[in-house]
């Protein structure tokens, strides 16, 4: 019952933590999400079919990968460059360290619009690729909160089912 409790506990904190990496570049949030849903099925709290436990650890490895892409993605179909793409990348980094989490949103920003003007774009350019950037940072984001949620449901729903079971 003590492992169960510390199973449980430690699921909980990997839940938060990956809601957290889900707009914190440097950590994995889908995969940390899914980690604290195993945490729950190796206890008495929990108990999740393959094939769900499967579906929810291909999700998050597909949802991690496509993250990386999108913004690109975004920035490509809204006629930026590699410039652009380069740009935002190191905006990114940059605002991240100077401006915290809204460094996350304004640094790919303004990063992909200077990298199209240092590349010999117009302005018009510059900033549709800095738009690209921002919707797909904000596309990649939203697609982790969302399978992140999907996991955290499970995760409290499994709970208060076994909950209600295990006072009965």
């Amino acid at each position: 019952m003590v492992i169960d409790v510390l199973f449980l506990m430690l699921g909980i904190a990997l839940l938060v933590l990956g809601f957290i990496g889900c707009v914190l570049p440097i950590l994995p949030g889908p995969p940390i999400s899914f980690l604290g849903i195993l945490m729950l099925h190796f206890t008495s709290f929990g108990d999740f079919s393959l094939i769900t436990l499967v579906l929810l650890g291909v999700s998050a490895i597909v949802v991690t990968i496509l993250d990386y892409f999108i913004p690109i993605w975004g920035t490509k179909k809204l006629g930026g460059t590699k410039w652009g793409q380069w740009g935002a990348t190191i905006g990114m980094i940059i605002g991240l360290i100077f401006l915290g989490p809204l460094g996350l949103i304004l640094g790919p920003f303004v990063g992909a619009f200077v990298g199209e003007l240092i590349g010999g774009e117009s302005d018009t350019t510059a900033l549709k690729s800095a738009v690209g950037s921002l919707v797909g940072f904000i596309l990649g984001t939203g697609l982790k909160i969302a399978l992140s949620g999907i996991i955290a449901f499970l995760f409290i729903q499994e709970i208060w089912i076994n909950f209600a079971s295990y006072w009965e």
